[in-house]
């Protein structure tokens, strides 16, 4: 491999660990990546899969917390929603002013 290419490689690695940094997943990184810093979707997907074989154990703790997080985040969303519905004037049986 040459110079330029492992040099490359590395800038992408690099890039993909911000992206980890942001807590995104694969998908969310190879279009930031994309569109950010006009590197191609096949390379950043060939790269995050070699970083996923070197470090098994690292990335399958990072995807359970990213399932974590956004099971927390939905559950919120879904409180949050209830407490609006059950608000006076914001749902349920209160008719509408615009009526």
């Amino acid at each position: 491999m040459g110079e330029s290419t492992a040099s490359y490689i590395h800038m992408v690695q690099h890039l993909i660990e911000e992206c980890i940094l942001f807590n995104m997943s694969r998908e969310e990184c190879v279009e930031a990546l994309s569109k950010h810093a006009n590197i191609k979707p096949v390379i950043t997907s060939t790269v995050w899969k070699e970083l996923e074989k070197e470090n098994k154990e690292f990335f399958e703790s990072y995807a359970k917390r990213r399932e974590e997080k956004s099971s927390e985040m939905e559950r919120r969303q879904r409180i949050h929603k209830m407490r609006l519905d059950s608000s006076p004037g914001q749902g349920g049986d209160t008719p509408s002013r615009h009526d």
